[in-house]
């Protein structure tokens, strides 16, 4: 038998498997292995990590551990389960001010964040569809687009345009078949916030165009500002689907539990692919969830574990020549890359993080999409205030002594 025959043509068809291409996480990886090989006695300090560095809160943790040990949780889940859903509405009214949001019709939940964007082209895209998705930024929904003979577009996200998606350019692509619009907002990688005029003007021209926004709000309550949800802007819920997810709101990042939330004929729409994709996240699971979803409290001191991490990485980052401030929203920075240290000069950001991993022992994520970035992430690990400052402080003595050029 020969199965290299077999693979589909949108994974590679009978070329699957035999890229020699290195992936950009794979060479973070390689490159922090060899460095902390080549310094034993050197702690690398990972500011790479895209995920909480806390577990969740310990009402949640117990009513997971309580809900486990309910036989009636034993089942599948399905489509949801009515709590969290009930749940879920609560938490947009109080955290959004999205009053009336109907559990049964407009929100269903979701196995994290990812399935949901995987799903929704299944929902609406055709061969010779096209989706328009943000760049840099999270690629599922992109690549499951492509997977079904669609086409993406891209919409590139400058620091000139203060990390929005230029709407006025978009109109010079062909949009007839365009049918999804992908944002995240806040934005991973950038850390720009959503606001009022955007998400107004984001309404605007999807209503001109007929195409349906999928705002990815992984990061909704992470904003240092007034939380904002599209669905509460005039024409949101006609216009747009909003995925929400525990997992950075509320540390609860492998625990794979979220929503999608918006007008009732595209909620009902997701949930028949969903149906025929999974059997639903573990009662449980959704039952903990309904411990802290709606509780501000809880979302409130996480969030401000990151901002004042996030306070501190920025003044070391400024003093050491980059051009930092506290971003909008998320638990990121992301500043413009380096040119140049010492003898070594940069052609992007991916060569500035390779040498920073290598001579430094600092773990940045690097992304060239749209300018030469490096994305710094507060969830590094420190189990205590002292240790936090810590590691800030040895960023800051490697960093001042790096000699980096702008």
């Amino acid at each position: 038998m020969n199965v290299q025959k077999l693979f589909a043509d949108r994974i590679g068809g009978d070329k699957f498997g035999t890229s020699t291409e290195i992936y950009k996480f794979e060479k973070i990886k390689r490159a922090k292995a060899e460095a902390k090989r080549n310094n034993p006695s050197m702690p690398l300090l990972d500011f790479g990590v895209g995920e909480p560095d806390q577990i969740a809160p310990e009402a949640i943790r117990a009513a997971l551990k309580k809900a486990v040990d309910d036989p009636a949780n034993r089942g599948y889940a399905d489509n949801g389960m009515r709590e969290f859903k009930v749940a879920a509405a609560e938490y947009m009214s109080k955290f959004f001010g999205v009053q009336g949001l109907d559990p049964d019709k407009e929100i269903n939940h979701s196995i994290g964040s990812k399935p949901a964007l995987a799903m929704m082209p299944l929902c609406f895209i055709n061969p010779g569809d096209s989706a328009i998705v943000t760049v840099p930024g999270y690629p599922v929904l992109a690549t499951h687009t492509r997977y079904l003979g669609g086409t993406v577009i891209k919409a590139p996200l400058t620091h000139e345009n203060g990390f929005y998606p230029d709407l006025k350019a978009l109109e010079q692509h062909d949009l007839s078949r365009a049918k999804l619009f992908y944002v995240n907002y806040p934005n991973n990688p950038t850390g720009a916030a959503p606001s009022e005029d955007f998400f107004d003007r984001l309404i605007a021209f999807a209503q001109k165009h007929n195409i349906l926004i999928v705002q990815d709000a992984a990061y909704a309550t992470l904003v240092y500002g007034k939380p904002l949800s599209i669905l509460s802007r005039p024409g949101g819920k006609e216009t747009a689907i909003e995925l929400h997810s525990m997992s950075k709101s509320y540390n609860m990042t492998g625990w794979r539990l979220g929503f999608a939330a918006g007008s009732a004929k595209v909620v009902q729409a997701y949930a028949e692919i969903k149906d025929n994709m999974d059997s639903g996240q573990f009662k449980a699971i959704q039952l903990a969830a309904c411990a802290g979803i709606a509780n501000k409290d809880l979302a409130d001191s996480i969030k401000e574990h990151y901002r004042s991490r996030l306070d501190r990485m920025t003044s070391v980052l400024r003093e050491c020549g980059f051009d930092a401030k506290m971003p909008g929203g998320t638990f990121y920075l992301y500043l413009k890359a380096p040119k140049a240290a010492g003898n070594s000069t940069f052609a992007n950001a991916e060569d500035a993080s390779q040498y920073l991993i290598k001579n430094c022992l600092i773990s940045t994520v690097p992304w060239d999409d749209a300018g030469s970035f490096l994305r710094f992430s507060a969830t590094f690990e420190a189990n205590s205030p002292a240790e936090e400052q810590a590691v800030i402080s040895e960023l800051k003595s490697r960093l001042k002594n790096a000699d980096l050029r702008w």
